[in-house]
């Protein structure tokens, strides 16, 4: 299933481009054209039908594939979409870029295009496209990433960040700033980290390993430590390392420091408690570590967070 609106609005930024140079008395730079299978798919309680007037077999040479999101109860469209992977490795290797809208980075991915380059997608399907996608660097961190004429990006709203970087690298800032302007787009944002929200990656069979997960969420403020979790699962401290690190890809250390930075930004969102009060809740009694850590981990400092997301 297509997500409509990382296509509908990533058009309406070329159109706003192609807006800017009709004030100024030039043609239009962008020539945008839908190619590809009919869509004809639910949206809440109607259906939207999108007929294609080319299939990509029409299109013998162009400059730019833009590749929508798709929601993941289809696959993310790689199953039906051979003819469209099979098209944009040839079309690349003539010279054509290509750009992934959110978890249009899945079709991109079973290019191969991307092989040893840096990608990113909506950090909600990050745990699907590891899975499918294994040898792949992907960065869910990052809102958009730039290698060698492919280009992806984040989710939702923030893939709209990406066409403005493809409009100023084309077109120059003052362009990408008309753009951003009319349509009401932040266009500096370049993280999804202050988004994420961190769940723990409890989709995995080793029960003993999820038992110590839920332990840690359920004791954020207590003083844990990686040789006690150990003691908890009877395994040495490497044995205990490495099971968790397979079943949850993150080392122990940096679960529980995530598992607390999410108790924290939670507090910061929703209570009237200050830093050093949310920081002795979840666990830290170090300003500094603290701080550190919660910027490594979103992007921000406590401060600019609470200021971000918080009401109070």
């Amino acid at each position: 299933m297509l997500k409509p609106s990382s296509l509908f609005t990533a058009i309406e930024i070329f159109e706003k481009a192609n807006e800017f140079y009709a004030n100024s008395g030039k043609p239009d730079y962008y020539d945008v054209q839908i190619v590809g299978q009919d869509i004809n798919q639910s949206l809440l309680n109607a259906h939207f039908t999108i007929n294609t007037i080319k299939n990509i077999s029409d299109i013998r040479k162009t400059d730019l594939i833009l590749i929508p999101g798709f929601h993941d109860k289809d696959d993310y469209a790689i199953a039906g979409s051979s003819q469209a992977i099979a098209w944009m490795i040839d079309q690349y290797k003539e010279g054509a870029e290509i750009a992934s809208l959110c978890t249009g980075t899945f079709l991109l991915a079973a290019t191969g295009l991307l092989k040893g380059k840096e990608c990113s997608t909506h950090w909600k399907a990050g745990d699907s496209f590891r899975k499918m996608f294994p040898d792949l660097k992907l960065r869910t961190d990052k809102i958009i990433t730039d290698c060698k004429g492919l280009y992806t990006a984040g989710g939702a709203i923030s893939c709209l960040n990406l066409v403005l970087y493809l409009v100023e690298k084309y077109n120059g800032r003052e362009v990408a700033l008309y753009c951003a302007k009319v349509l009401q787009i932040e266009i500096e944002r370049n993280s999804q980290s202050p988004y994420i929200i961190f769940k723990g990656q409890k989709r995995h069979d080793d029960e003993e390993i999820r038992s110590v997960q839920e332990f840690i969420e359920n004791n954020i403020e207590e003083k844990i430590s990686v040789d006690s979790l150990a003691d908890k699962c009877s395994m040495s401290r490497g044995t205990f390392i490495r099971r968790f690190k397979k079943a949850t890809k993150n080392a122990p250390v940096e679960y529980i420091q995530r598992v607390r930075i999410e108790a924290a930004k939670r507090s910061l969102e929703a209570s009237r408690k200050n830093i050093k009060e949310v920081m002795y809740a979840v666990g830290y009694t170090d300003m500094k570590a603290f701080r550190t850590t919660f910027k490594k981990i979103t992007g921000l400092t406590p401060v600019e967070y609470k200021m971000k997301f918080s009401k109070n």
